[in-house]
């Protein structure tokens, strides 16, 4: 009796660790899909203004003739944009791919940017019906966006968090759960979206 008391109490001391790693295996995958879901979120916003900014640029070219290389430059940094979101897409875990979508957001919200500058000494693009328009759902985009980000950082932070605590390193080293990185500009004239007031 003693013999099955006492391999019943080593048996109980050898499941725990076991269980305890199968727990903490489990809330790290859990975490790390939660910021590939949130991230895919941003994704969703950020194709939408990729979609709307060829529309934009068409609009204010019938009125901007003499402004071909501020447009240029806006469908330019919407391309690389749009392809350093392809890559991060694939890989939100990939720091080096959110570094270069990082890059190329900022190259295109100061493209966006100079080019609603541009705008404004246009008083009849300015009135257009369609880039008003076209301005006002870019607007509600760019919104989106800082929500869909804000939850994705929060996402990372917890989950970056949690697999730098211990012991739950152990798991993650172990595992190879690398860090998440973080959705944020640290420009701070990068950091508002461009204006498109028209008043």
């Amino acid at each position: 009796m003693p013999i099955i008391i006492t391999l019943g109490v080593i048996l109980v001391i050898l499941l725990i660790p076991i269980f305890w790693g199968v727990g903490a295996y489990n809330k790290l995958v859990t975490l790390r899909n939660r910021f590939k879901n949130a991230f895919a979120q941003i994704d969703v916003q950020l194709k939408r203004r990729y979609d709307l900014i060829p529309n934009l640029v068409e609009t204010a070219k019938a009125y901007m003739k003499h402004e071909s290389e501020t447009l240029e430059a806006v469908v330019a940094a919407r391309n690389q944009a749009q392809s350093a979101e392809k890559a991060a897409a694939a890989d939100p875990g990939n720091a080096a791919a959110m570094k270069s979508l990082l890059g190329a957001e900022a190259g295109l919200t100061g493209a966006m940017g100079r080019l609603f500058a541009v705008v404004e000494s246009y008083p009849d693009l300015k009135a257009d019906k369609n880039m008003r328009q076209l301005s006002e759902e870019l607007t509600s985009t760019e919104n989106k966006i800082a929500f869909a980000r804000q939850h994705y950082n929060d996402s990372v932070m917890t989950y970056n968090t949690r697999r730098e605590v211990f012991p739950s390193v152990i798991v993650a080293n172990m595992f190879n759960f690398g860090p998440a990185t973080l959705f944020e500009i640290t420009d701070s004239a990068e950091k508002e979206a461009p204006k498109v007031s028209f008043s």
